[in-house]
């Protein structure tokens, strides 16, 4: 991946089209008019053998003879054709090519390469990236250029839109131009072969005109660099993302139209929601939202004022507001008065404000300045029914000249609904043409409202600090692989509760007590040694729910019970299955169940996204992805909540409000731990813990079920979220002596890192930070201690204090660009310890750890006044030069030819 190369890309300089043509609806020939009537500056280069000139502009025979290399190349030609062009291109030094053909997989050659593979091929020699194939075009109305087949020009905007289908990327079009929206950049990624989302994300969250972002995607290829480009951009600006395949038969379609790997939806759900985009479900909400990213301001808060010109609307808003759990602002006496000194007494003397069904433009202009003067709210939804008065578009004309002469327009969200067909179609002209956002309906426009208020709250949400799991719970990850691979070699492919107990226990995990026996006779030995009440199970590798074939008997209280209960069991087993074969029974104490609750989690692999944790309340015909809140590993204590929370507010899980039941810590202890289990053991394929009796604070799994991958598996990147490197932690000491331990940062080390970054001196502060600054907000401290493991690596240096709570002591940071050829390096070390060689550990642990990640160069800078930092830099092999313009010191190291550092 190259964010250089998508240079060529997003500010060509030069356009050829491969295939240009004076045929009306040829491909070539609906391009050449649309790069021709689009205004772009640059030099448009038909190449042809067929024709002198196309539409009146000079075409080349071939792309040798073009005068200039091409930044952008767009291939009209028929699929056979590409490959053989892709490669004269590349030569050529073309650096992008846009492909328009489809069908180029299913096709191959003499030798059985697929067309695709072969034009890829040629495309990697030389370094020439592709878009496509199946791809509408491009369309950038910034440089004036349609580089596309759409029937239509975009206008100008700050909205990103991408898109895997090119029937989508023309309806939305046909739309926005409707709206009067505009783009910064227009996308058909067809089948998105070379160029993909995330390497678009990483542009596009860099991009300054860009300040929103919109997907259609059919399938995700890379996970990992997927999530993490959509993380870093969501970071700086929303994502909005509708997702087609939300049903088995759309997963088959979206399949065969893109190609891809068809995950399972509840699965890319919970991914968009961990990388904080927000989903919107059908092209209504897609369009509303755009509405919204086109005029709307950063959201401060989440109050939403109201004023109608009728009570029904007004009601639908607030029932919309209030289901979809927003929040209806408060209005004080104060401001109650000053609506009373200029409306009918007969208003409704609340929020929301009806201001009577005959209200003219003064009225509502009032109303409006009242409620944007006051500060109790964070956004206005203006209401307005047909009215025989038919002052509708004065109405409007009267709030866009107030909205756009308060002081506080870039600080409120303004939303209008004028409702009705012909009466109110101008009105709402006039709302587009003044920037302000307009809908059809009271729920669309409070739909709209909530996809702002959503988007702030998961950044929030992602944003908290998690607390440490109590130091009491083990997470023994040595013991439990060790099991895990012992059974592997004995060609073990699923271990159930008796087997699974020590390795569950590794990680603090309670099973209750549980025998495996041959038959009834040493069932009748464990139920004497371990007393009764007991429960007997049936033992078969065939049967996967016991309960469905009335394989499991609870409460036997004697001998005779059990034997009894082992006779039944074996003969309604060979009833329901008769080639199902019985290794024996399973011997449970009985767990003590009143006023304990039952759920069930599992933890699944997905195929495009790998392991995902599912929490619900099961039942033999359970589907996790339908019937459960999923997450994505790994999980802290703040995602475990945000999890439970997702499963309470969607019905997913039930608080049944038991003595004994739901505790949020101890759920998500079990959660977090959970995770745990899957990050370190790669050898678990799936897991079900089915059910899990839920007593307070005490937690215990009943049933479970591992299922283990094949001995020889290997999947290093199973993950879709880069975990924890604990392999990194290590320990080392000081020139005085003390003991620290240096490691990659935690979300949990917020408080610490910022008590940290306080005991900084201002000297040392002014050095760090290259100037004066305040202290550290809770949303930029968040952003140091959440770092994304794939992109970016902090390492602080810790040890005990005097209370032996852990003390920051320094730490050093570098972020890497989304090629992985540079990483840019920071650092401090707290006053009192500098000297005794803590900023030297920290910078050889941060060198060594790029050279192992194979980032060619590490450069950082530092202000003149730090001449002790460029020594240390220099004594490591850093060549360090001086920029007398910028007064700063830069250093700069080759990775691959300067020699691993020693410890």
């Amino acid at each position: 991946m190259s964010q250089r190369t998508l240079h060529s890309l997003f500010k060509p300089t030069s356009v050829a089209i491969i295939g240009a043509s004076n045929s009306e609806k040829r491909a070539g020939n609906v391009l050449m008019k649309n790069l021709l009537s689009s205004g772009f500056s640059g030099p448009i280069m038909p190449v042809t053998p067929k024709y002198r000139a196309v539409m009146g502009v000079l075409a080349y025979p071939n792309i040798e003879a073009l005068p200039i290399k091409p930044d952008l190349a767009v291939i009209c030609t028929r699929g056979s054709r590409v490959p053989a062009i892709v490669e004269t291109l590349a030569q050529f030094g073309c650096k992008v090519a846009i492909i328009m053909a489809s069908g180029m997989a299913q096709e191959v050659n003499d030798d059985g390469v697929s067309l695709l593979d072969l034009a890829m091929q040629h495309a990697k020699r030389y370094g020439m990236r592709i878009l496509g194939p199946n791809s509408l075009g491009i369309l950038l109305p910034p440089l004036g250029l349609n580089a596309s087949l759409a029937h239509a020009s975009a206008l100008p905007g700050k909205i990103a839109f991408v898109s895997q289908s090119a029937a989508i990327c023309t309806t939305v079009l046909d739309w926005a131009n409707n709206k009067g929206i505009g783009f910064s950049s227009f996308i058909s990624l067809g089948d998105g072969t070379d160029i993909n989302f995330d390497e678009l994300l990483d542009y596009l969250g860099r991009d300054s005109h860009t300040s929103a972002i919109m997907l259609y995607i059919d399938s995700v290829n890379e996970k990992r660099h997927f999530l993490s480009a959509a993380r870093a951009a969501s970071r700086n600006k929303p994502i909005l993302v509708i997702k087609s395949g939300r049903s088995a038969e759309g997963v088959r379609a979206a399949k065969q139209h893109t190609g891809g790997v068809g995950g399972n939806d509840a699965v890319y759900e919970a991914a968009f929601r961990r990388a904080g985009m927000l989903r919107v479900n059908d092209l209504i909400e897609l369009f509303a939202a755009v509405e919204s990213l086109a005029h709307s301001n950063p959201l401060q808060g989440e109050r939403l004022g109201i004023i109608s010109n009728g009570g029904g609307p007004a009601v639908l808003a607030v029932d919309e507001l209030i289901l979809r759990g927003g929040k209806l602002a408060e209005l004080s006496q104060d401001t109650l008065a000053k609506l009373d000194a200029v409306l009918p007494t007969t208003w409704s003397k609340q929020n929301p404000v009806d201001i009577i069904g005959d209200a003219n433009a003064s009225r509502y202009a009032n109303a409006l300045t009242i409620l944007m003067d006051s500060e109790e709210l964070d956004a206005i939804l203006v209401l307005h029914s047909p009215s025989a008065l038919g002052e509708s578009v004065e109405i409007a004309d009267a709030l866009v000249k107030v909205i756009h002469a308060h002081p506080k327009k870039n600080r409120l969200n303004i939303l209008t609904n004028w409702s009705g067909e012909d009466s109110a179609y101008q009105a709402r002209k006039r709302f587009t043409k003044g920037g302000i956002s307009t809908y059809r309906t009271p729920e669309g426009a409070v739909g709209a409202f909530m996809h702002m208020v959503e988007y702030r709250r998961n950044q929030k949400l992602l944003q908290e600090v998690p607390q440490s799991i109590p130091d009491n719970i083990p997470t023994d990850s040595q013991t439990a692989r060790k099991l895990l691979q012992a059974a592997q070699a004995k060609g073990k492919a699923v271990l159930e509760t008796h087997e699974a107990s020590p390795i569950l226990r590794a990680y603090g995990l309670n099973t209750i007590d549980t025998w495996f026996v041959k038959d009834a006779d040493e069932a009748v030995a464990i139920a004497n040694q371990a007393g009764y009440p007991l429960a007997l199970k049936v033992q078969s590798p065939n049967i996967l729910h016991k309960s469905d074939v009335h394989g499991v008997m609870l409460n036997l209280t004697s001998e005779e019970d059990i034997r009894h209960a082992a006779n039944a069991i074996t003969q309604r087993v060979h009833q329901a299955n008769p080639e199902a074969i019985i290794e024996g029974m399973i011997v449970q104490k009985m767990a003590l169940t009143a006023g304990a609750q039952e759920i069930r989690v599992a933890v699944i692999s997905d195929p495009v996204f790998g392991p995902a944790i599912c929490l619900g309340e099961g039942g033999s015909e359970w589907d996790p992805t339908k019937d459960a809140a999923v997450a994505l590993p790994p999980l802290n204590m703040a995602l475990a909540r945000y999890m439970v929370i997702q499963a309470l507010k969607t019905h997913k899980l039930k608080d049944r409000h038991l003595p004994l039941g739901l505790d949020m810590n101890a759920l998500c202890v079990m959660l977090t731990q959970i995770s745990h289990i899957i990050i370190d053991c790669p050898e678990i394929a799936s897991l079900d813990l089915n059910p899990v009796l839920a007593a307070g604070e005490n937690i215990t799994l009943l049933d479970v079920n591992i299922r283990l991958h094949d001995a020889n598996t290997d999947n290093p990147s199973r993950l879709a979220i880069m975990p924890y490197p604990k392999e990194l932690e290590e320990f080392a000491e000081l020139k005085n002596g003390l003991k620290v331990m240096l490691r990659p940062i935690l979300p949990e080390d917020e408080p610490k890192h910022l008590a940290f970054d306080n005991s900084l001196s201002d000297e040392d502060r002014y050095k760090r930070y290259f100037g004066v600054r305040s202290k550290m907000t809770h949303e930029e401290m968040a952003v140091l201690t959440q770092i994304d493991y794939a992109r970016e690596m902090a390492f602080i240096a810790t040890a005990k204090g005097p209370d032996g709570d852990d003390i920051t002591l320094g730490a050093v940071r570098a972020s890497i660009d989304p090629d992985n050829t540079e990483a840019e390096f920071a650092m401090a070390v707290r006053g009192d310890h500098q000297g005794i060689g803590l900023g030297k550990l920290l910078l050889e642990k941060l060198i060594k750890y790029y050279q192992a990640n194979d980032t060619p160069v590490l450069t950082g800078f530092t202000m003149f006044e730090n001449r002790n930092m460029a020594s240390l830099a220099k004594s490591l092999g850093f060549k360090v030069t001086f920029d007398m313009e910028e007064h700063l010191i830069k250093m700069h190291m080759d990775l691959k030819s300067n020699s691993p550092v020693n410890s």
